[in-house]
C-alpha cells in the first residue's frame, strides 16, 4: 500500500517514513502543502498523512484542494494542539481520523492501518452504479438503461476503473498504469484511443454524458445532473 506524508518538519518526516515503510508500506513526501496537494491529485494513495501547519499550503487548505478535486483518499491529520473545534473542522473537511503531536508511532501505525483496514472493505464491492451505469465485477456485466452494452478486455477495465473512483480526476498516467500496466508516454495516444472507444459505447447513445475530458488532467466519470 502506498502513503503519502505531507509533513514540513524534517525530522518528523523522517521518523514516519522510517517506521512505515519498515512495515511495509511505500511512502512518499512532500514538505510543503501545495507540492503535496498535487501529488494526491495526480497519484493514487491509500493513506495521506497531512499535518496541519504547513508552508505554501495549510492543511486545511489541502483538505479542501483535495475534495474539491474529489479526490477520495482518506486522511489522517496531524495537529499540533489539542483543540476540539481543530478536531471537528478536520472532520467535517472530510478528514477519517486525527492525531495530536507529539504522538506515539505504535499508536499513528494503529490509526492508519484501521483506517487501511476500512478502505480495504469498500474496495471488497462488486457491483457500482453511477446514474443509469452499472457494472458488476463478478459477472463482468455492464448495463445502462437497462440495456446490456459489449466491452472488450480492456474497455471494461478502463471503465471499472473509472467507476470505481467516479468524480476523482484521473491522469492519463495513472490510468495507462492502471489498465495496461505502462508508464504512460507523453506521445502515446494509448488512453485516448480506448476512451473515444468507451463513450461510443457508453455515451455517445445516450443523452447524459457520464465521462468527462479534465483539459489537462485526464478524465473522470461522473453525474452532472
Amino acid at each position: 500500500m502506498k502513503i503519502l506524508v505531507i509533513e514540513d518538519e524534517p525530522k518528523t518526516a523522517a521518523y514516519l517514513a522510517k517506521g512505515l515503510r519498515e512495515n511495509g508500506y511505500v511512502v512518499d513526501h512532500a514538505a510543503d502543502g501545495g507540492i503535496g496537494a498535487h501529488m494526491a491529485v495526480i497519484t493514487r494513495y491509500d493513506l495521506v498523512i497531512l499535518d496541519v501547519m504547513l508552508p505554501g499550503l495549510d492543511g486545511w487548505g489541502v483538505l479542501k484542494e483535495l475534495k474539491e478535486r474529489g479526490v477520495s483518499t482518506p486522511i489522517l491529520y496531524l495537529s499540533a494542539r489539542d483543540d476540539v473545534q481543530d478536531r471537528v473542522r478536520g472532520i467535517e473537511l472530510g478528514a477519517e481520523d486525527y492525531l495530536v503531536k507529539p504522538f506515539a508511532f505504535s499508536e499513528l501505525l494503529a490509526r492508519a492501518r484501521a483506517i487501511l483496514r476500512r478502505g480495504q472493505a469498500a474496495r471488497k464491492k462488486t457491483v457500482f452504479q453511477v446514474a443509469d451505469l452499472e457494472l458488476d465485477l463478478e459477472r463482468h456485466r455492464v448495463m445502462r438503461g437497462g440495456k446490456a452494452i459489449e466491452l472488450t478486455q480492456k474497455e471494461f477495465l478502463l471503465l471499472a476503473l473509472l467507476i470505481r473512483r467516479s468524480g476523482d480526476a484521473l491522469s492519463r498516467t495513472i490510468i495507462a498504469e492502471q489498465v495496461w500496466d505502462i508508464n504512460f508516454e507523453s506521445d502515446s495516444n494509448i488512453v485516448d484511443v480506448h476512451m473515444r472507444r468507451l463513450r461510443l459505447k457508453v455515451d455517445d447513445p445516450f443523452e447524459t454524458k457520464l465521462i468527462h475530458t479534465l483539459r489537462g488532467i485526464g478524465y473522470t466519470l461522473e453525474h452532472r445532473g
